[in-house]
C-alpha cells in the first residue's frame, strides 16, 4: 500500500459512493451496532461487495454466524426494561467503533493513519452522533413515560437501522443524502438539549 495519498483516487465518484456508503453504515451502527455488520457481511458473503483483504474476515460463514447471533440477542435485548439502558451505556462506544470499522472497509487506498483518521471521525462520529440523539430520546422517552414507551422506541430503532443498511448497501448515493440532512438535525437537536440543561443547572 502506498505510504501517500493518490488525489486522484482520493477525490473521484467511486470514492464519493463509497464515502456514503460507508457514513450510512456507520449511522445505520447508531441505532443497532450489530445490524449494519451483519448487512456488510451478507453482501460480501454473496459477492454484491468486494471487501479489502484485511476486511476479508468479514467474508467467511463463521463471522456472518456471529454476527447473526451478536444481532439477535442485541435486538432482544432492547426489549427487556433494565437491560435497555445498561445496552444503551456500553453500544455507546460500540457503535463508535463500529462505525469506525465500517467506514474504514470503504476507505480509499491511502497511508494507514490518513485512513483510519478518515474512518474515525466521518464513521466513528456519524455513529457517534445517530447514537447520542437516540440516547436523548430513550431518556426523554423514560422520563416522560417511565419507560412504557421504550418498546416502541426499540422498535423504530431497528427498523431504521435494517432500513438503513439495506439502503446504503442497494443505494448508497440516496443513504448517504438522507444520513447527512439526519446529521444536520441530530446535531441541532443534541445542541438544544445541552444547552436546555446548562440553563438549568445555571438557574
Amino acid at each position: 500500500m502506498s505510504s501517500t495519498i493518490d488525489l486522484h483516487t482520493l477525490f473521484n465518484l467511486d470514492t464519493l459512493i463509497e464515502f456514503l456508503l460507508g457514513i450510512s453504515l456507520s449511522a445505520a451502527a447508531g441505532f443497532r451496532v450489530f445490524v449494519p455488520l451483519l448487512a456488510l457481511s451478507v453482501a460480501s458473503v454473496f459477492g454484491h461487495i468486494n471487501l479489502p483483504t484485511n476486511f476479508d474476515w468479514l467474508e467467511s460463514p463463521q463471522a456472518l454466524a456471529v454476527l447473526a447471533v451478536a444481532c439477535l440477542l442485541e435486538v432482544i435485548g432492547y426489549y427487556i426494561p433494565w437491560l435497555d439502558h445498561l445496552l444503551d451505556t456500553v453500544a455507546t462506544p460500540a457503535a463508535f467503533l463500529a462505525g469506525t470499522i465500517v467506514t474504514a472497509s470503504f476507505a480509499p487506498e491511502m497511508n494507514p493513519v490518513a485512513q483510519w483518521t478518515l474512518a474515525l471521525i466521518a464513521g466513528g462520529g456519524t455513529a457517534g452522533l445517530t447514537k447520542g440523539l437516540m440516547n436523548i430520546l430513550r431518556i426523554t422517552s423514560t422520563g416522560i413515560s417511565g419507560g412504557l414507551t421504550n418498546p416502541v422506541l426499540s422498535t423504530i430503532e431497528l427498523v431504521s437501522a435494517i432500513a438503513l443498511s439495506v439502503l446504503a448497501i442497494a443505494l448508497p448515493v440516496v443513504a448517504g443524502m438522507i444520513v447527512i440532512g439526519f446529521l444536520i438535525v441530530a446535531m441541532q437537536r443534541i445542541w438544544q438539549f445541552f444547552k436546555r440543561k446548562t440553563s438549568v443547572f445555571s438557574a
